[in-house]
């Protein structure tokens, strides 16, 4: 009873928090304000080192959805994570973990920004090898060693700032020509943090961790860090950056569909729709639609923490098990759960209505009134049928079709602690599109002509009838004559292989030669610790001659003048 009273306590304090940060964004989007808060801590040269917090419409909406979502998910932990040994060490990485998040959302500041970033690098490592075995630590090290590369480029970015004096995004203003190169480091960045290519490997490996965790990350928190970096300096880059994410971000799209098309693990399918949907805002970043990437941003956060909840429960109901080909026909077992389940995939695929269909159909039709070339806008267009597709072969594996291991587990709807943290999601998935369409988005309409406005409903129509296909006729794609290139779109493209072998056995083997080399070798002999050994040897040698070891350091000193003055 008193842990019960615990994790509703923490989810009404989050739910609390989160309700006033919203109400304080609607407000503030109302009233076209803004506060900015700086604290100088020390001045260097020509250069001040500031503390930066700026609270505005924009960020206290997200951080708003963020404690909605991180509520739900530490009472839904409550139950998951029932038995677990060392909760409060699990308790206390999920708080550092929302407190990073907090600390980027609001930094303007690249060097306040660096610190919120590291933090979700550290934390979401400390997460993946959680559960502790060779699987766990081989997933963790890809994914701290990919997000490493980020935290290099944003170190870079800071380093070349360092000649306007000012690390504020405000510096970008009326001087983004000459900050080119910052802008370029940091997109670069962002691309490590929300897994585009060819940074995409780690994202399926963080499946490691604890499925609460994975739908923190994979909702609000750590692959969106990327995605909201560059929302927030969105009017910065126009330039031929622009044309390079839209070309990684399509690619990326197109890769996750299909690779989730052939996936048979359930978290590793949600792994990769994450992945399509990161590619989505990024295409419509590429586009200048900031706003609206902003929108689906916030939408995707919802019914994406609701799918991955839904999925861990049907996952803890069959005992850890993850395969979809042993699943089947949850909606007479976990009713509730699976209603949940739906709704999610739906909102996920664009499903009229739901919160999903407010911002995908609004990028997609706005991305055809856009001067684009038929090759990104067909890319995009299959993309989304392939959405479509992996969601309903989804819905059909784990509710309609029959169940292949009747009698082999006991699951129940029972009414715990899982069943009450969905049920906030699941309202929020089906009506806060509307909401937030109806409070901060600009466009009613958009006008098209009668092919181009119906292009988006065809689309998903016909991936609909691809995801039944491919479910219901049963077919072997392992004995198919295409197999190779089956085994190459399902392993996303090979990048999990060249991620963890050569991209990444090549800096490390060079560090490690450089160690050996340098801080191992000639710095060991010639640095602090060789001449101290040397001076010691000296020293002795003059003990030997009679001489005590001031007289001789002294006479040490004088040749090395004379020495010196020769050179």
């Amino acid at each position: 009873m008193l842990l019960l009273s615990i994790w509703n306590l923490i989810y009404m304090v989050f739910f609390t928090f989160s309700a006033l940060m919203f109400t304080s964004s609607i407000y503030m989007f109302g009233n076209s304000f803004g506060v900015y808060f700086s604290w100088s801590i020390f001045s260097w040269g020509s250069s001040d080192i500031h503390m930066i917090f700026l609270f505005d419409w924009v960020s206290l909406l997200f951080l708003s959805f963020v404690l909605f979502i991180s509520g739900s998910v530490f009472y839904y932990s409550g139950e998951y994570m029932e038995g677990e040994l060392n909760m409060p060490r699990f308790i206390m990485l999920l708080a550092s973990f929302v407190g990073s998040m907090g600390l980027l959302i609001f930094s303007p500041n690249l060097i306040s920004i660096l610190l919120g970033w590291d933090g979700l690098g550290l934390v979401s490592y400390c997460l993946v090898i959680y559960y502790q075995n060779y699987k766990s630590l081989n997933a963790g090290t890809l994914t701290v060693l990919s997000n490493r590369v980020g935290d290099v480029l944003i170190l870079l970015a800071i380093v070349w700032m360092l000649n306007y004096g000012d690390w504020s995004f405000l510096c970008w203003l009326g001087n983004s020509d000459s900050l080119i190169l910052v802008s370029l480091l940091v997109i670069l960045a962002s691309l490590t943090k929300s897994a585009q290519i060819p940074f995409s490997a780690w994202l399926p490996a963080a499946m490691a961790a604890p499925t609460p965790v994975s739908s923190l990350v994979h909702s609000s928190t750590l692959v969106t860090a990327g995605v909201y970096l560059v929302i927030r300096m969105g009017w910065v880059y126009d330039f031929w950056m622009n044309d390079l994410l839209m070309i990684l971000s399509v690619l990326t799209m197109f890769m996750a569909g299909l690779g989730a098309c052939f996936e048979f693990d359930l978290k590793k399918v949600i792994a990769l729709s994450t992945l399509s949907q990161l590619g989505l805002m990024m295409y419509s970043l590429s586009l200048g639609l900031v706003n609206f990437a902003f929108f689906h941003l916030l939408m995707h956060a919802l019914f994406k923490a609701l799918l991955f909840m839904s999925a861990g429960c049907i996952i803890h109901g069959y005992k850890g098990w993850q395969d979809l080909r042993m699943m089947g026909n949850i909606m007479i077992s976990l009713p509730f759960m699976s209603s949940c389940f739906v709704v999610s995939n739906l909102a996920l695929a664009g499903m009229p209505f739901l919160a999903g269909f407010y911002s995908k159909d609004l990028i997609l039709e706005l991305s055809l009134m856009e001067e684009l070339n038929f090759v990104s806008l067909f890319m995009l267009f299959v993309s989304t049928s392939l959405t479509v597709a992996y969601t309903f072969r989804l819905i059909y594996y784990v509710v309609q079709r029959d169940y292949v291991m009747s009698g082999s587990s006991n699951i129940s709807d029972g009414w715990g602690l899982m069943m009450k943290s969905c049920i906030g999601l699941v309202l929020a998935s089906i009506f806060f599109g509307a909401l937030i369409s109806w409070l901060i988005m600009e466009v009613v309409a958009v006008v098209l002509p009668y092919y181009l406005k119906n292009l988006t409903l065809m689309i998903c129509i016909l991936g609909a009838i691809m995801g039944m296909f491919m479910s219901k006729s049963g077919f072997n794609f392992s004995k198919n004559l295409f197999s190779p290139i089956v085994w190459f779109s399902g392993s996303m493209w090979f990048l999990p292989y060249m991620s963890s072998q050569p991209m990444s056995f090549i800096p490390l083997a060079t560090g490690s030669n450089i160690s050996f080399l340098g801080d191992m070798g000639w710095l060991e002999l010639y640095g602090g610790q060789g001449v101290s050994s040397y001076i010691s040897k000296i020293s002795l040698s003059f003990q030997n001659l009679g001489l005590n070891s001031l007289k001789g350091f002294i006479l040490l000193m004088w040749i090395m003048m004379i020495i010196m003055m020769f050179f």
